[in-house]
């Protein structure tokens, strides 16, 4: 009821209607029921889901599909991505495979503002097959080792998502070199640190990175001694220090058809070798590089392909999230290895609406009609806005009837109906904002709110793939079957791993908890990578092997195991060591919503030593995307500041006074911007509190440390209150 939107109808034309769909619904039930196979569905979304292995507490959970073995290699005898590849180019050979837009012109389109966007208009989709990306792939590898490129040695990509990135990918699973992958969003130190603690000579990226990131830190990488562009030869060369070739990859394409490698065979890898080390921008500081091994991805992506029914040749995939995020990697192999497409796209041209697309001309969606998506939270919810500002600009009756069918569809859902009528009349226009053929979406990152999961299901007409997954963990954790229309869940354990919940006493959560059982995530199985590189005293921290050598990643997130298996997320934080001085800060990094993470510690330390402030708790949700807090302020500087801005009342009073918190929000940013922290770290809204914190309070420990969660219990209203929901 929560999720129904409002409408405005005099309640007899109402009961009219609801009399009208009354009978529909008895009239249609039983051709549905007979012709759609819903019987089916309905029951397997009832089923039990995942199982504990044994009935102790803290025993493992595993699908029901895999209870008695863990699955681990996607085709018989394929252990390493070379070799899928293979099987997948011999399967498929001449079908399509990467697919790219050809640009028919760019403009400059001078704002109002008197800004100027770069916009531009798009042609057809030109495909390259199965065989055409294996000898690329292959004449790539081999160029690269006339460059000098060694087994076993890392090489960077750092580029934009294209079919080259794919390319120079499977190039480098091929002759067993490591692929380093850097976020194209990263920072100059982060890709300084990168570079520099991998050793890399040579770095794959596009003419644009080139010019606006690689050419300022070029020279604090000593070791670079190759850059390839994916993408031509850029216009200045001259600029870059003695030493370092700019080459194109087409070029190294062309030294490697030529090369002679004769009866040298390449150094192909085996399953335990390392394939890409991904760094992440999770934590505070430095990026860490994760090392993911052949037998991690190809068990991640063999659990991931079983959640997505009949998938195979018919499919298309559009591909435009960051290739260096493991839910973007991990997609496109699945899709790679099952004869589907994968049309590239990029977030400034997905729709006709989106940044890039010249007015009149057709968004990338538009063009490729696909049938699969990956999306993150932030994206879904800018969707779900868009929509519903073109409902609220509809005429009366217009937006009324969009009202009824979004919450009969709504209700129907709930019950594990469908609603063709609904779905072909009203819902398909909405549908064709995303080219009206997508079948699943796949939804990671972050978690979705249940409003825009709803939202999905009801008006693109097709079920939401929540995922929940690691780096660490190659991306596979878990994913909700396409039948299960619950929201808030993550779904249950994919085949390849199993997931266990470990006491977390601190917080309070114990995996003997009534009704379901609660603590840390653990996930284990071959898709719990390697490491951290370099790394392996935080290795060692986050990842242990049992007495059966099975590996388990650690993963500081709390989650309960719901009747029928399916994993619910209760808070999603990270591990950290944010402050030497803590006594295990663990809880202490929140992810928000658009993917970045703030360490709670951090904002804390910047503004707890501030005159204003007593005490303070910094607050933030994965569901939304700024930070909150709850202050003490100390009693003489408010009562001070509240005189010179001439507010007079009690203490109590200013305290809950709105135009004071205002005050202390200002005085709080100057500190926070005077202590270099990330404008997302800033709290947006606070609760100054009447009342000091102390032990017998229960808010703090007897050493005064926070105690998050009773502090999060006893200011829920607040927090509602602070990001914008109705409060009774």
């Amino acid at each position: 009821a929560k999720m129904k939107l409002k409408h405005n109808i005099n309640p007899v034309l109402l009961q009219f209607i609801n009399f009208i769909v009354l009978v529909y619904s008895l009239v249609t039930y039983i051709p549905w029921y007979i012709l759609s196979g819903s019987k089916q569905a309905i029951a397997k979304a009832k089923q039990v889901k995942a199982r504990p292995v044994n009935n102790k507490p803290g025993a493992a959970y595993r699908s029901v599909n895999s209870l008695h073995c863990l699955a681990s290699v996607l085709y018989p005898g394929c252990d390493t991505l070379d070799k899928v590849f293979k099987y997948a180019k011999t399967k498929y050979k001449d079908k399509k495979l990467l697919g790219t837009r050809e640009i028919l012109k760019e403009e400059d389109e001078i704002q109002p503002s008197g800004k100027v966007f770069k916009k531009v208009i798009l042609g057809k989709y030109t495909w390259l097959s199965y065989e055409d990306v294996y000898i690329k792939a292959v004449n790539f590898g081999n160029g690269l080792a006339v460059l000098g490129q060694q087994p076993k040695t890392n090489i960077a990509i750092f580029c934009e998502t294209r079919a080259e990135w794919m390319i120079a990918a499977q190039a480098c699973f091929m002759c067993n070199y490591q692929l380093v992958t850097l976020y194209a969003t990263l920072g100059g130190p982060a890709i300084v640190h990168g570079l520099n603690e991998t050793e890399v000579t040579t770095i794959i990226t596009s003419k644009e990175l080139m010019q606006t990131k690689l050419k300022e830190i070029v020279s604090q990488v000593p070791l670079l001694r190759h850059i390839i562009t994916v993408d031509g030869k850029p216009t200045t060369w001259s600029e870059f220090p003695k030493g370092v070739i700019v080459h194109t990859m087409a070029s190294v394409q062309a030294m490697g058809a030529k090369a002679d490698i004769g009866n040298k065979q390449p150094c192909r890898p085996v399953a335990s070798d390392i394939a890409v080390i991904m760094y992440t921008s999770g934590s505070t500081g430095i990026p860490k590089g994760v090392m993911i091994s052949h037998c991690n991805i190809i068990a991640g992506i063999t659990g991931m392909a079983e959640r997505i029914p009949n998938l195979g040749e018919k499919d298309i995939y559009i591909g435009y999230l960051p290739l260096a995020h493991v839910l973007e990697l991990s997609a496109e192999l699945v899709c790679l290895s099952h004869g589907c497409r994968i049309g590239y796209s990029s977030p400034q041209t997905l729709a006709d609406q989106s940044s890039k697309i010249k007015k009149g001309s057709k968004g990338d969606v538009t063009t490729l009609k696909p049938t699969l998506m990956a999306a993150v939270p932030e994206i879904m919810d800018r969707i779900y806005k868009n929509v519903m500002n073109k409902v609220n600009e509809m005429t009366s009756f217009q937006r009324n009837l969009f009202i009824l069918a979004y919450n009969y569809k709504m209700e129907q859902i709930s019950k594990g109906y469908t609603t063709p009528l609904c779905d072909s009349l009203i819902f398909r226009k909405v549908r064709m904002l995303l080219g009206g053929k997508i079948r699943v979406l796949l939804c990671g990152g972050a978690p979705l709110s249940a409003a825009t999961q709803r939202f999905m299901n009801i008006c693109f007409c097709c079920p939401v793939g929540q995922g929940y997954g690691l780096t660490e963990s190659a991306g596979a954790g878990t994913i909700t079957e396409v039948w299960d229309y619950t929201t808030g869940r993550v779904g249950a354990p994919l085949v390849c791993c199993e997931i266990k919940l470990l006491n977390w006493e601190e917080g309070g959560y114990y995996n003997t908890d009534k009704p379901y059982p609660r603590g840390e995530i653990l996930i284990g199985g071959q898709n719990v990578t390697v490491g951290y590189y370099k790394n392996e005293a935080r290795t060692r921290k986050d990842f242990t092997v049992d007495e059966n050598g099975q590996r388990w990643l650690h993963t500081g997130d709390i989650g309960e195991f719901q009747h029928d298996g399916c994993l619910k997320i209760i808070e999603q934080w990270i591990n950290t060591e944010f402050l030497s001085s803590s006594v295990d800060r663990k809880k202490d990094l929140v992810k928000l919503q658009a993917g970045e993470y703030v360490s709670l510690g951090k904002v804390e330390a910047a503004l707890k030593n501030l005159p204003l402030v007593d005490n303070i708790c910094a607050y933030a949700s994965s569901f939304h995307s700024y930070v909150i807090g709850f202050v003490v302020p100390n009693q003489k500087e408010l009562a001070e500041l509240a005189r010179k801005k001439g507010f007079k009342g009690t203490w109590e009073e200013i305290c809950n006074s709105p135009e004071m918190e205002k005050e202390v929000l200002k005085v709080l940013a100057e500190a926070a911007m005077a202590a270099n922290l990330e404008k997302f770290e800033i709290p947006v809204k606070i609760r100054l509190s009447p009342e000091p914190w102390t032990p017998e309070t229960g808010l703090v420990t007897d050493a005064f440390k926070l105690k998050r969660k009773e502090l999060t219990a006893f200011y829920q209203m607040d927090i509602d209150r602070m990001y914008g929901k109705n409060v009774k």
